[in-house]
């Protein structure tokens, strides 16, 4: 039985949402639990999209963080395909885009997530330029890659991240040409620095990607609606059915700032600003995912952290402070990601400029190996390449804040347990 003297409110039907949703009922709120998503699908997770399902090899229904009958089955008033575009904090009320209703909430949760930077040229309202976010965006560039890969067509990717990347070899396995453009002269350049970046450039030329680094593009060049070319700023024409916007995430703060939200700068992220309880400038309004800009004592910044782990943990610990519980959101930012035979893991945070040195346990060459970021001795991040189980010990050095020897660290005889203080 659902007690209405309390209502809390949750804005956004990701992954971050769904979880918080279950996590208050998991810790024993009886209140209204009003779950609102703006797609008109269940809430899912995205990982599958540029991976397994976008490569066929996951059902649909694999994507969703719950059965359709559970939030019936749990009390949890679900809107989908409803917007929100407007929060009164005075009279704590969020008001429903479409017909204008009014909810009052007793807490509020933001996780609106991030949505694909759009790229600013001409051409970028033909038929054939794409973004991969949603699972709408999924089921449509499956069915191109398909497409592409029966009639020999060619896909130009803008941007060398992980979407990027994980997209061009969903092509490659399709049988699609691809060519990434991209302005850094490495892939993953924002997290992996040049070091690891060129492993990457290797693994796709092997697989018949071709690179055009040091250059972004200009134009989308078409005829009847239809992609014919990319041009880039270096005078250079890529043949191309097909293009497809990989160049980052921008969150979506549209209605935290409309409500007066403190926003972070751009260099930390630019999302909403919370604290260690993922509380935002307003005591009685949380937010957690894509969207947050949250203080990391660990790495002594803040981080907006767009990845899988940071939403599935990220909205249970929002939802437990919401319920008054002594929360400190301090996770290891950790990812993952699948390229043709290349499985990956990633913990940590150590972007160029921050670290001194890479340390590799393991033959890079043969890919299945520990990169380890040094920074004074201290490992800040450490990505394991085709070596599994060491998730817990890479980031138990993390914590440790203290000095390694880079010698033994690199040694794969060295258990890396023994290194941790």
């Amino acid at each position: 039985m659902v007690d209405a003297d309390q209502t809390f409110v949750i804005v956004g039907g990701g992954l971050a949402g769904a979880k918080a949703a279950e996590t208050l009922r998991a810790e024993g709120f009886s209140g209204r639990v009003i779950l609102i998503c703006d797609e008109r699908d269940h809430p899912y997770e995205r990982p599958p999209l540029s991976k397994g399902y976008l490569l066929g090899k996951e059902e649909r229904d694999t994507v969703f963080v719950h059965e359709p009958a559970w939030y019936a089955q749990n009390d949890i008033e679900l809107h989908l395909g409803e917007t929100v575009d407007a929060i009164d904090r005075t009279a704590k009320t969020v008001r429903f885009g479409g017909d204008g209703t009014l909810v009052r909430y007793d807490k509020l949760l933001l996780a609106t997530g991030a949505e694909p930077r759009r790229l600013d040229i001409p051409g970028t309202d033909l038929a054939g330029v794409h973004h991969l976010r949603r699972i709408a965006h999924a089921e449509r560039l499956k069915g191109v890659l398909s497409a592409l890969g029966r009639d020999n067509g060619h896909i130009v990717i803008a941007g060398a991240g992980w979407i990027g990347l994980e997209v061009a070899a969903a092509a490659r396995e399709y049988g699609a040409e691809v060519t990434v453009v991209e302005p850094e002269q490495t892939p993953l350049h924002a997290v992996l620095g040049p070091e690891l970046g060129s492993l990457f450039a290797d693994l796709h030329r092997e697989h018949g990607v071709r690179f055009h680094f040091g250059a972004r593009l200009t134009e989308i060049v078409g005829q009847d609606g239809m992609v014919l070319a990319a041009r880039t700023d270096d005078g250079e024409e890529h043949p191309a059915h097909d293009v497809l916007a990989a160049i980052g995430a921008a969150p979506r703060i549209g209605l935290a700032e409309a409500a007066g939200l403190e926003i972070a700068a751009r260099e930390h992220g630019g999302g909403v600003v919370v604290d260690e309880r993922l509380r935002t400038s307003d005591p009685d309004i949380h937010a957690a995912g894509d969207v947050v800009s949250f203080p990391h004592a660990l790495f002594g910044t803040r981080l907006r952290v767009e990845h899988w782990a940071n939403a599935l943990n990220g909205g249970p610990a929002a939802a437990r402070a919401m319920l008054g519980q002594d929360v400190t959101y301090d996770r290891v930012p950790y990812f993952f990601s699948d390229q043709y035979d290349l499985g990956m893991e990633y913990n940590g945070w150590a972007p160029p400029g921050t670290y001194d040195e890479v340390v590799i346990r393991g033959d890079a060459g043969k890919r299945a190996f520990i990169a380890f970021w040094v920074k004074d001795g201290r490992v800040l991040a450490g990505m394991n390449v085709n070596v599994w189980d060491v998730k817990d010990p890479v980031q138990k050095l993390i914590r440790a804040k203290t000095q390694v020897n880079t010698e033994a660290l690199a040694d794969p005889h060295v258990p890396l347990e023994s290194l941790v203080p």
